[in-house]
């Protein structure tokens, strides 16, 4: 079972709960208020009763006359009803069942298509699945900024961080515009703060909003799970052995700071195996690291750096600190 699939069988599941608990709360309701008003209780059971009846006629000889009689009574019963809740101090719909969702009465589907409210529920789920459900109310596109980019030309690259970073930005609008088609694999490289992390971010929430898995992890934090996985399993939380496993079937896995991580020949072998399956698989992952290509060879094994130099577009990041330059600037640029 894949990630969405899973996603969508326990929101199934949420509904179901939801849908049961609003039918006992009005059932609890309905005997309070058949304790202080009887005759709400007598009114519940003559509509009742009159509903049968008139469904059994119907079945042995179809009768517009009695359909309008019953429509009628009710109606005037449904009246009294309501004037003895408000009477009684109730509200009048308080003997309704009271959904979440009036418009699909919390069965998360209306004709037969998933209700928005449904849709928005495995939005949520993916949100929480993902590490990034805080920051990204922060860190999105919204808050991305240009401005912060020097337009000076960098000696060793031949252009500005302002040009460079305005053809990284249209890199990753294509790698979003095009998720669906063309699964991609980016590499983010450059020195510390040059907003590596903060543009994986606002990729992580554009995908999720459009109803895509997403899961985050630093380096440190994904091979903390591999050496638990190795020497610990028995030990590990449902949650950390769930996250391992949606390593390899979420539909975006972001690996930040790569190259910060306590690594060993085991947990390198792990990283080749994730990283090699989601490229056999055509699941997208995002590198970000500090380390320039050139060292790479001094922290990985040829079989990892071939793998991401090979199957991943590389995209260096220039320029100066932008948090520094965040921290430091009074007025928004």
């Amino acid at each position: 079972m894949n990630n969405k699939e899973f996603h969508y069988k326990r929101l199934i599941r949420e509904y179901d709960i939801k849908r049961t608990s609003a039918v006992k709360e009005q059932r609890r309701r309905a005997k309070e208020v058949y304790l202080k008003v009887p005759q709400i209780e007598e009114i519940d059971k003559i509509l009742s009763q009159s509903g049968v009846q008139l469904v059994r006629s119907m079945l042995k000889e179809p009768n517009t006359l009695s359909i309008e009689n019953f429509r009628k009574n009710s109606e005037d019963l449904m009246f009294t009803k309501k004037m003895l809740l408000v009477e009684a101090g109730f509200p009048e719909d308080y003997l309704e069942i009271l959904y979440e969702c009036a418009s699909c009465e919390d069965t998360g589907f209306i004709d037969n298509k998933p209700c928005i409210c449904f849709r928005q529920g495995l939005i949520n789920i993916a949100y929480e699945q993902s590490n990034l459900k805080n920051i990204l109310q922060i860190e999105n596109f919204n808050g991305f900024n240009l401005n912060y980019y020097s337009k000076q030309v960098d000696p060793a690259s031949g252009r500005s961080p302002y040009t460079n970073m305005e053809k990284i930005y249209q890199i990753c609008v294509g790698f979003i515009e095009n998720f669906e088609t063309k699964k991609q694999n980016l590499l983010f490289y450059g020195h510390t703060g040059l907003g590596k992390t903060f543009l994986c971010n606002c990729i992580a929430k554009e995908l999720l909003d459009r109803n895509y898995t997403v899961l985050y992890l630093t380096s440190p934090q994904l091979f903390k799970l591999f050496e638990e996985s190795r020497f610990h399993r028995e030990d590990m939380m449902d949650e950390a052995k769930a996250m391992l496993s949606t390593l390899f079937t979420v539909d975006l896995l972001i690996i930040d700071d790569l190259g910060t991580e306590s690594s060993s020949t085991f947990t390198g072998s792990d990283l080749f195996d994730v990283l090699n399956t989601r490229y056999l698989h055509q699941n997208a992952t995002i590198i970000s690291t500090n380390v320039a290509p050139n060292d790479w060879n001094k922290y990985y094994s040829e079989r990892i750096v071939s793998r991401v130099f090979g199957n991943y577009t590389n995209l260096k990041f220039i320029g100066s600190d932008i948090r520094l330059l965040k921290k430091y600037t009074s007025n928004n640029l």
